[in-house]
């Protein structure tokens, strides 16, 4: 396994890889950047095909973490870990346990949190062995509905900026993951009055906002090809591919999940299309944000700040235009300049 001159290493600072056989655990930790502050970056639990297929994952969600916590203007820096484990496991007790102490081996270099197929139940069990955990519950707690708000202001400022419109009421947006942030945007989109057509693995997320919201199932491979507004991907990344690329009828991408962009030509194609691109790691920063408060907690101020995603967003879509460079490329160039600054 290749790792300096792996395609996503990116200069980053430590990459450790923890096992413990009394609970099975295998992960993968990368701290990418700590000029602002100590790493913090949720972990995500999946049953990846390959270790190459984890590293690879961890190496792209840590350096996207480094770019997301400095533009949201945050004192931290960037790091990700990966639980190398099928997310429905029912034994976990002894598994986050065992992710816990090796977390404490950092020496609090790097903060975890909950992501995908990890709660805030399985962090408070990390809690016991480290205190190096963000996102605890009865503190700042679980971050889904603030990550699902900014993305939200993140589609209305798209939409704001490309159609000059101030709301999204009648207009077609598919969703596709309709999980825990997913269930939350839906709600936002549906309370202005947009129409939703969604997606998900999991039949019961699915009727729940079928029925909570009216919105229209369709297959998973079938979320491409819907003729809307709006594409809003908030599963697992790269799916803005050679693959679908072709098929794409929306003019907006703007959603949650993280490394939406198969590779970086992928922005440039976007561009050639005329289909505006919210960079993830702006969009999707409000769930970072609401941990940014985990001491002192106040929800009012975490939304606030969260807030400040949509000027965020307007500011790389203007600079885009003006540049006639991918918003991608901008949001890059600007968190560069802020890290590069606190050295």
């Amino acid at each position: 396994m290749a790792v300096f001159n792996h395609i996503s290493f990116d200069d980053h600072e430590q990459i450790v890889f923890c096992q413990d056989k009394a609970s099975g655990l295998k992960a993968i930790v990368a701290i990418h950047n700590t000029n602002l502050g100590p790493a913090v970056g949720g972990c995500r639990m999946w049953n990846y095909d390959s270790d190459d297929e984890a590293l690879n994952d961890v190496l792209r969600l840590s350096r996207g973490m480094t770019y997301k916590n400095a533009l949201a203007g945050l004192a931290m820096g960037g790091g990700k870990s990966v639980i190398i484990a099928d997310p429905k496991t029912t034994d976990r007790e002894a598994l986050f346990r065992a992710f816990g102490r090796c977390i404490h081996t950092l020496g609090g270099k790097y903060y975890s949190a909950e992501d995908v197929g990890v709660s805030t139940s399985d962090i408070m069990i990390a809690h016991q062995e480290t205190p190096y955990m963000a996102g605890l519950e009865g503190k700042s707690g679980d971050p889904s509905p603030f990550t699902a708000l900014g993305t939200y202001l993140g589609i209305k400022a798209a939409v704001k900026h490309q159609r000059g419109l101030d709301s999204l009421k009648g207009l077609k947006i598919s969703v596709q993951g309709v999980g825990h942030v997913g269930y939350y945007l839906c709600r936002h989109l549906h309370e202005e009055g947009a129409e939703l057509i969604v997606t998900d693995i999991h039949q019961s997320s699915l009727d729940r906002v079928a029925t909570e919201f009216g919105a229209t199932i369709v297959a998973p491979q079938d979320i491409y090809h819907q003729d809307v507004d709006v594409y809003a991907p908030c599963a697992l990344g790269a799916t803005i591919n050679d693959s679908t690329l072709p098929v794409i009828k929306a003019t907006i991408v703007a959603g949650c999940a993280n490394n939406q962009l198969a590779e970086p030509r992928h922005g440039e194609k976007l561009k050639e299309l005329g289909i505006l691109y919210a960079p993830d790691y702006v969009i999707n920063a409000g769930g970072i944000i609401n941990v940014s408060f985990e001491n002192d907690y106040d929800a009012a101020a975490s939304t606030k700040k969260v807030e400040e995603i949509y000027n965020t967003l307007l500011k790389i879509f203007t600079l885009s235009d003006e540049q006639n460079r991918t918003t991608a490329e901008v949001a890059d160039e600007l968190a560069k300049q802020i890290i590069e600054s606190a050295k």
